[in-house]
């Protein structure tokens, strides 16, 4: 173990470290207020979920660490099955939470299938372009499996309704897409075959009658500009209490635990909306901190995926990298009005066990390709002597 411990990213290791514990904090201190009033829990209920979920994250990453890359093509597939059920059957026996069927309840904590659906298919992507890469002849029929397996993934969270995760998947998807190394002339032809396919589905599902996009998520879709203009009405009211809670921590904040937009002011205080609770009580120079910090994480993901030495590799690092990005990115621009709102939550920082337990699953994968990057230049220079 200590062997393998030498060899991971240990800036990554550290920043994971210090977000988590941050996380922590920030999630007691924006969540106190509504476990006793909104749920008449105890003040710090969601903090201990919180704490439970990531102890459970950290030891799967460190079994995660043991668990060579190439055993992924014995788990992917049927992982991507089992995902496949899970989000089926949440549609039928899921719980309802923000007007969305996406939560299986068991007992204090919430299986969230959408959260390990992103990183399944990251891996199973990774899996499948590395197996097709080695073989002398790819057909059309090759290369287009895994996107009719994401187009499933992407309408099963779609109808649920999650546009936030549907849009996530979509974005991991193209971008993995993109980066396989075929040639664009092939890529064109799958382009086209995908736009035209999914431009029927749209079609059928008009004929039908069908709708998978609630009134509530259009408003949010078309009016997310000026939100104080709207303060009365849903699609405003969240993200101009977000402008208040900024504007009220100035620089130097007001001060952990004395934010007054965390009082029924914010709903999702501890979720969504954490970012406008640090800037309110630490101030706007730790929320750019905050920012700063993520720069950093994406910097090590970015910096491992380019010593890899196979494709799979490649693709799981660069397509954790978009995983990590993703979400801070439709995060942060939803809270502060620049794009329409899609509960996304922000990494480390949001309350939620099956988001936060994907999140640092998925960068433990990073370390273990960072190990094996090591490895295998330890090979070539024994090799080359």
């Amino acid at each position: 173990m200590k062997k393998i411990l030498s060899k991971i990213n240990v800036p990554l290791l550290l920043l994971m470290i210090v977000y988590s514990i941050f996380g922590l904090i920030m999630i007691f201190s924006a969540s106190s207020v509504t476990a006793v009033q909104r749920y008449g829990y105890s003040s710090n209920h969601f903090f201990i979920i919180q704490l439970i979920s990531l102890i459970l994250a950290y030891l799967a990453g460190f079994i995660v660490l043991l668990v060579p890359t190439k055993w992924y093509k014995w788990l992917s597939y049927g992982a991507m099955a089992l995902i496949i059920a899970f989000l089926s059957f949440v549609l039928v026996a899921g719980a309802i939470a923000g007007g969305a069927r996406s939560w299986f309840e068991v007992g204090k904590f919430n299986f969230q299938p959408t959260e390990y659906a992103k990183v399944i298919l990251i891996i199973f992507m990774a899996v499948y372009y590395n197996e097709v890469s080695q073989k002398k002849k790819v057909n059309f029929i090759k290369l287009i499996i895994p996107l009719i397996v994401a187009g499933a993934l992407f309408i099963l969270i779609a109808i649920q309704p999650d546009l936030g995760g549907a849009l996530i998947i979509a974005i991991i998807t193209a971008l993995i897409f993109f980066s396989i190394p075929y040639g664009k002339r092939i890529k064109s032809n799958i382009i086209k075959t995908v736009l035209i396919g999914g431009g029927g589905l749209l079609g059928i599902a008009l004929l039908l009658g069908v709708t998978v996009v609630q009134p509530y998520q259009i408003k949010r879709i078309f009016e997310f500009t000026k939100p104080c203009e709207r303060y009365t009405d849903e699609s405003g009211y969240q993200v101009c209490n977000g402008y208040i809670a900024i504007r009220n921590g100035g620089l130097g904040g007001v001060g952990l635990g004395e934010s007054t937009q965390k009082y029924s002011y914010l709903p999702e205080a501890h979720t969504d909306f954490i970012f406008p609770i640090i800037c309110e009580e630490l101030g706007a120079v730790i929320g750019i901190i905050v920012v700063i910090g993520y720069g950093f994480i994406l910097y090590q993901l970015l910096s491992v995926a380019k010593s890899t030495y196979n494709l799979k590799n490649s693709i799981l690092c660069y397509g954790i990298f978009t995983y990590v990005a993703t979400h801070i990115l439709v995060n942060l621009l939803g809270v502060l009005g620049l794009m329409p709102l899609t509960g996304v939550p922000l990494p480390f920082l949001s309350y939620g066990g099956s988001y936060n337990i994907c999140l640092i699953v998925s960068l433990f994968i990073v370390h273990r390709v960072n190990i094996e990057n090591k490895l295998e230049k330890n090979k070539q220079l024994i090799k080359n002597l």
